[in-house]
Parts: structure tokens; C-alpha cells; sequence
């Protein structure tokens, strides 16, 4: 899997259209959902700069992603185009092979985070 990582720097009046655009359901994911090999993107707001954002897309195969852009160019370049002028910056950081995930899950029992409250049973 690869992850195609793009840093932002949207202008303060287009925000939040800028996180429809490019969040879940946005037109971006849209035209991207179009291709077998795309895995969903996730939207990254800095804490403490508001006006930066990440966008990572995932791809099954950087062959797919490659096949998307030969396939879908004239409408992914219209889409750029428009949202062009929401943004000070656009860069495409880099394209990353993803090595390996891990998974944190809340830890059970007494005194640790995800401990039930005495007397709650499990189920409805």
C-alpha cells in the first residue's frame, strides 16, 4: 500500500469549504473512489496553525494510482483547477510505502483506561 501525502495552506475564508471539498464525501474522494485501487483519504488539520492541512491518500498500488491519473487526468486537473484558489500552497510532500501498522486498544481492568464502572455488565 502507498500513501500519497499533499500539504495545504488554505486561504481563512474557504476553510470549511475547503474540509467538505477534501473530507469524506467531498468531490475529491469522489473522483478518486472511481479507481479499484483507492483506499480512502484522510483530512489533517494543524493544531496550532489552522490554515494547514495534510491529505493522505491511500492507494492498493502506486501501478493503480498511476492508472487513475493516465485515466481520470483531464477531470482530476479540472477539480485542481478549481480548488486552486482556495489555497496559498499546495504540495505533494511525497509518495510513502506503508511499512507496517499498529493498533492501540484500550487496555481492561481495574485502574486502567477502558476499565467498566463496577456493577455494568456487558451487552444491550
Amino acid at each position: 500500500m502507498i500513501q500519497i501525502v499533499w500539504q495545504y495552506e488554505v486561504k481563512e475564508s474557504l476553510r470549511s469549504k475547503f474540509e467538505l471539498a477534501y473530507g469524506p464525501g467531498g468531490a475529491w474522494s469522489q473522483l478518486l473512489g472511481s479507481s479499484p485501487g483507492y483506499r480512502g483519504t484522510v483530512l489533517l488539520r494543524h493544531a496550532h496553525h489552522p490554515h494547514r492541512y495534510l491529505s493522505v491518500e491511500s492507494w492498493e498500488t502506486e501501478v493503480q494510482y498511476q492508472a487513475f491519473l493516465k485515466e481520470h487526468g483531464d477531470e482530476y486537473s479540472s477539480l485542481d483547477a478549481t480548488f486552486k484558489e482556495w489555497t496559498d500552497v499546495e504540495v505533494q510532500v511525497g509518495v510513502y510505502r506503508l511499512l507496517s501498522e499498529a493498533t492501540v486498544r484500550p487496555r481492561t481492568g481495574r485502574g486502567h483506561a477502558g476499565a467498566r464502572p463496577k456493577g455494568r455488565t456487558r451487552g444491550p
